[in-house]
């Protein structure tokens, strides 16, 4: 089913209210889940969400309101994907990560790099395109302005937008679109896409210096989510463990901050799912270990190392809580066909 995360709601609770409506209202109106407009994980159906933003625009009047909402939201209601973003090295890469990944925040839309529709030398455009390509105009002002705040924010204030394209004619007027893309806003070509235009060369503006180990486990975590439809919480915090185990100790505090969440807040969601977060580093551990193990020729103190002990004995002693056997006797179960080389071990699939 498509979703869209409740991040994407967010602004427009201040938004509602300084224009003297009730946002809680208009969610019960829609059949929105209660939280969805304080927090960010909870998954909606793409077209609630936009029936709550469309409804409230009516109701008060207030044609610009998917922009209004945009102007309130930050780099940081991408989740994971803004970890990636803040770390990539160039606005090019930014630009990448952003097309390929933004599936896993909504699987409304689809932003692609093209060529620029006018065309002009030097200018590409991203495109922007919802689900529904007669989606409604306020949910697309939205998204897009949302998009251009993304742009601007990754590269330092500007990217040298050039131009807009807005597939629809705006209920508010174009003076407005204006003022908040600080271009030129073109209607009434069939792009059956909004368009956001600019100087190619921009993609390889270098970016202030990120983290290259965050930005790698960031990709890792985005290109199992993208494949991964499982949506609960331990599965979202034990994806980046499994890919921290051997590079460097997983800890609360940095999963935590993959995925933007104070680690008080972690701690707390993952009790109420029964589990902790050592136990979930535990669990994580001893597959990777059976994995390699019974899969690899690596040497047990190899295997021990990249699941994260510093000494054999550790890996030795936590085996036999495991399993009630040592690394050796659990290898011993395996037959020699099941084993693959130590050089294909590190892109061996996760269980």
């Amino acid at each position: 089913m498509t979703f869209v995360r409740s991040a994407t709601l967010r602004g427009f609770r201040e938004v509602v209210t300084g224009l003297g409506g009730d946002p809680e209202a208009y969610r019960m109106q829609v059949g929105l889940p209660a939280g969805c407009l304080d927090q960010d994980d909870i998954t909606v159906a793409p077209a609630t969400a936009a029936a709550l933003v469309e409804t409230a625009a009516a109701d008060l009047d207030c044609p610009d309101l998917g922009l209004r909402i945009a102007a309130k939201q930050s780099l940081s209601v991408l989740g994971p994907l803004a970890v990636a973003l803040t770390n990539s090295r160039t606005l090019g890469a930014a630009l990448d990560c952003l097309t390929r990944y933004l599936g896993v925040h909504s699987q409304a839309v689809s932003l692609t790099l093209g060529e620029d529709p006018d065309p002009t030398s030097g200018i590409v455009a991203l495109y922007y395109r919802p689900a529904d390509e007669h989606g409604p105009v306020q949910t697309t002002d939205l998204g897009l302005g949302f998009a251009h705040r993304v742009l601007s924010q990754i590269s330092g204030g500007s990217y040298g937008l050039r131009g807009v394209e807005l597939p629809y004619t705006p209920i508010a007027p174009l003076a407005t679109y204006r003022e908040f893309f600080g271009a030129p806003v073109q209607i009434g070509r069939p792009l059956r896409a909004a368009v956001l235009r600019f100087p190619a060369a921009v993609a390889e503006r270098e970016l202030r210096r990120g983290d290259d180990t965050i930005y790698q486990l960031a990709m890792a975590y985005l290109a199992r989510r993208a494949g991964d439809r499982g949506d609960d919480l331990v599965s979202r915090v034990r994806t980046p463990v499994l890919d921290s185990l051997g590079v460097a100790p997983p800890t609360l505090d940095g999963v935590a901050g993959l995925m933007l969440m104070h680690p008080r807040t972690l701690q707390r969601q993952l009790a109420a799912a029964g589990t902790t977060f050592g136990a979930v580093v535990d669990d994580a551990r001893r597959e990777k270990a059976l994995r390699l193990l019974l899969g690899t020729d690596l040497t047990v103190g190899q295997i021990g190392a990249m699941v994260g002990f510093d000494v054999q004995p550790s890996f030795t002693r936590a085996a036999r809580r495991w399993w009630g056997k040592t690394p050796t006797q659990m290898r011993a179960k395996a037959s020699p066909g099941d084993k693959i080389s130590s050089s294909r071990a590190n892109r061996a699939p996760h269980a």
